[in-house]
């Protein structure tokens, strides 16, 4: 064993888990560190304090004035609490959160100084904006950006910092951030839902999206991650031999949590109740050191603010532990990667879960709408919702019989698909008595029933339904949730719009009935939608080829996939809905296809690094000594020689091939790598990497796994699996 593995591995071994103090009742640390309503109710005048409240909850614009007695509130709670700076804290289109912290000191002169927070540092500020992505919206030389405080996330205190949740818009107004078009997507669907449900409901006055997102990820020994140059620049292993034993017995999942493990979850949970962060599940997942939490629901736009947070502080408090956490959809081959559920519903004002059945016909009538609604939506515009989980990372997860593939398909479970068949058969037209009466205690009453006892789960499927939500199960650890859930507002924002047209338009010329009118629509839309319904095998060959024939799309890499970003329907879409416009749509589709060709250019220079300034040498340094064996028994079995030395012979032949081979692939793959650096266009340039540079790191890979089984341990160079799987 190396030398630099073995007191990585010696330091591992001598390491125990911290002992954390959990508090008594997690309620009485719960939100402590957010400037949350009780705190406001504390530091604010009557007046600041309803502003505030009615900008949460209605949109509303705070007067600058008042933005000024609010500062001064926020201020002294952050002063009161130890902190020291403040920050704008935003999610640039890097799929990571940004922040730049200023200190409340000001010097007055003389000697003398104040803690300073007025209302415009709170609102507004202008960061510079030059480094980061913009696909082109702007020059590198107009480096102004602007912040600006979104009050319906509660700004929180993380260390000494007062942290304010903004949006991050350009100059000329477009968006350069994942909050911005989340924003206007959740008021799309807010407005497109509420004037839906006033069919069952004339009391509602908003609708919130929900989300539950369900977090992922691996914890690492630090010391051991630090001797693998991959994980450190990439985040995952290029190199590295499977260990007999991964995760095939089964023996991980949902098992006793390991200490050093279960010290670094209570830990973070007690940081994750300080912030005001629900998390309510932790278990160990299906692969050897990977794990999962998960919190209970919330408004989206908070739950994206906190998933964002959650992976920021994740690491941090990963630090304290001595362990690197990885999020990577893929940092080992061979076992499970990590993905990021979204659990989407729709919430009333009223206190309605509008994917719930109720105990009345009119409610399950309101469920069934938003239900089929849903579906109509993610089959309208699969492959943007497709796009919307498109990346480097989450390419190796998608179809890897471990997690859903990059066909876009529906599972509502055996019930449910017996339920849209008897709504199938509904008259084209009014409904008699009889049909009505059948249709509405038949049919739709017994809803709640069928959903009672439909237990069943499609783990293979990308969309699922779950009893009273949508399972989005496509999305991968890595990515920010701000994406997927912006696409699939919008979507379901754009058909319950049509619904509502197509409902009114029957009202108004067929003078149907209300309920008909529903029943009417719901048919047709069950029947144009059933392409993507599908109960089986998503990772089948059969259902691959069955997708083809409905004309489902199956884009297996992120550049074929990010096409659909910038469809003319995709525009249309967005435009129409005033999530996005054109030039921050095709901005959007520029920064990810160039994010794709960055990450698979460094993973391509690392892994060269890796082959020849380790694996080769370390090789040629065992082949030596194994020739140097062979000298000595040419000595030793002059005559007998080929007998005695056969073995070896055989070694040495197999590591020159190994050798060759590495070095040949890497040429190419360098010389691959040179001409897609000189191509100009974005997307050709996306494309060349994806087809030209990456098919060699496997390659690569399989020779240098193949000599990690041959050289002798002492002097592999590289921390190998069964070291960071299986070291507790």
């Amino acid at each position: 064993m190396s030398t630099l593995r073995f007191q990585a591995i010696k330091e591992t071994m001598n390491r125990k888990a911290l002992k954390i103090e959990e508090p008594a009742r997690r309620s009485d640390i719960f939100g402590t560190n957010v400037f949350n309503e009780t705190v406001m109710r504390q530091f604010l005048t009557k007046e600041a304090y309803n502003n505030v409240i009615e900008a949460m909850r209605t949109g509303k614009k705070i007067d600058r004035n008042v933005a000024d007695h609010i500062s001064t509130g926020m201020k002294e709670w952050a002063i009161s609490k130890g902190v020291t700076h403040y920050t704008h804290w935003f999610q640039p289109l890097t799929g990571a959160t940004a922040e730049k912290h200023d200190s409340f000191f000001e010097p007055l002169g003389e000697g003398l100084a104040i803690e300073k927070f007025g209302g415009g540092q709170l609102v507004q500020q202008e960061p510079d904006a030059s480094s980061f992505p913009s696909g082109g919206i702007r020059n590198t030389f107009e480096a102004r950006g602007y912040t600006a405080w979104d009050p319906t996330s509660p700004a929180f205190i993380w260390g000494t910092t007062l942290c304010i949740p903004t949006i991050f818009v350009s100059y000329t107004g477009e968006a350069l951030d994942n909050k911005t078009p989340l924003l206007r997507a959740l008021q799309a669907v807010d407005h497109a839902a509420t004037d839906v449900a006033k069919y069952f409901d004339k009391n509602v006055k908003k609708v919130n999206a929900t989300l539950g997102w369900e977090q992922e990820y691996f914890l690492i020994d630090s010391a051991l991650a630090a001797t693998r140059p991959d994980i450190t620049l990439t985040g995952r292993t290029l190199l590295g031999h499977a260990p007999a034993k991964g995760q095939q017995l089964d023996d991980h999942y949902f098992g006793s949590i390991p200490s050093r493990a279960i010290a670094f979850m209570m830990d973070l949970e007690i940081e994750c109740m300080k912030l005001g962060i629900p998390v309510k599940t932790r278990h160990n997942e299906v692969a050897p050191n990977q794990f999962e939490l998960a919190p209970i629901f919330e408004e989206a736009n908070l739950a994206v603010d906190h998933n964002s947070l959650i992976m920021d502080v994740m690491k941090k408090v990963g630090e304290r532990h001595n362990l690197t956490v990885l999020m990577h959809e893929k940092p080992f081959a061979e076992i499970n990667g990590s993905g990021k559920h979204n659990n989407w519903s729709l919430a009333t004002d009223t206190g309605t879960n509008l994917l719930s059945p109720g105990s009345t016909p009119m409610k399950n009538l309101q469920f069934l709408t938003f239900f089929v609604n849903t579906i109509k939506a993610v089959y309208e515009h699969e492959e943007l919702l497709r796009a919307a989980i498109a990346s480097a990372s989450n390419d190796h997860r998608l179809g890897a019989n471990e997690a859903p593939p990059a066909i876009l398909s529906v599972f509502i479970g055996s019930q449910l698909t017996k339920v849209l068949d008897e709504l199938e058969k509904v008259t084209d037209g009014k409904l008699s008595p009889q049909e009505k009466t059948d249709l509405k205690l038949n049919v739709v009453g017994k809803i709640p029933e069928i959903l009672l006892d439909n237990t069943d789960r499609n783990r293979t499927s990308p969309f699922a339904f779950t009893g009273n939500k949508w399972e989005f199960r496509a999305v991968g650890s890595l990515a920010n949730c701000a994406g997927p859930m912006t696409v699939l507002n919008s979507i379901v924002a754009k058909q319950l719009r049509s619904f509502k047209k197509d409902v009114d338009k029957l009202i108004k010329d067929k003078k149907m009935k209300k309920d008909e009118a529903i029943f009417n629509v719901l048919r047709e839309y069950i029947k144009k939608s059933k392409k993507i319904r599908f109960e089986g095998n998503n990772y089948s060959e059969e259902w691959e080829k069955e997708a083809e024939k409905r004309g489902l799309s199956n884009n297996k890499t992120t550049p074929q996939a990010l096409k659909a970003q910038v469809s003319k329907s995709t525009i249309k879409l967005f435009e129409e809905l005033e999530v996005m416009n054109k030039t921050e749509i095709e901005a959007r589709h520029d920064i990810e296809l160039e994010e794709y060709a960055m990450r698979i250019q460094i993973e391509g220079r690392v892994l060269g690094d890796i082959a020849r300034n380790h694996i080769i040498p370390t090789a040629i340094k065992y082949q030596n000594i194994l020739i140097r064996n062979v000298r000595g028994l040419k000595d030793i079995y002059a005559d007998d020689f080929a007998r005695h030395a056969k073995e070896q012979l055989e070694i040495i032949e197999s590591i020159s091939a190994h050798i060759a081979t590495i070095n040949s692939k890497v040429n190419a793959m360098i010389e691959a790598r040179k001409v897609a650096n000189k191509i100009e266009d974005v997307e050709k340039k996306a494309f060349a990497y994806c087809d030209d540079v990456k098919p060699f790191f496997d390659e690569i890979r399989y020779h240098c796994d193949k000599l990690e089984l041959l050289v002798d341990d002492e002097i592999w160079p590289l921390t190998k699996y069964r070291e960071l799987l299986f070291t507790r």
